[in-house]
């Protein structure tokens, strides 16, 4: 346990910090699994749908820092090439 003030506020703000995240992504994670199951239905109009949902949840992830914005570039690139028409 740290025996310095600021060090014992920072590891109150950490905490924080890591419970919000870890609400974050896996509340990504859930909104990623239903576009999965969107398109693997067929149904294109619900997938892209699902799609501006979690392209937006991406973004508001990345600007907060809860994951990098490189990172949620390439997951919503990933999503973008799974919801194209094979052909």
């Amino acid at each position: 346990m740290a025996n310095i003030k600021s060090q014992i506020k920072r590891n109150r703000q950490n905490e924080k910090r890591r419970l919000r995240n870890r609400g974050a992504r896996s509340s990504l994670r859930t909104q990623v699994k239903r576009f999965e199951e969107a398109v693997d239905s067929g149904d294109r109009g619900v997938a892209q749908e699902e799609y501006r949902k979690v392209s937006a949840a991406l973004d508001k992830a990345a600007s907060s820092g809860t994951i990098h914005k490189n990172r949620a570039a390439t997951r919503k690139a990933r999503l973008a090439k799974r919801l194209r028409p094979s052909g």
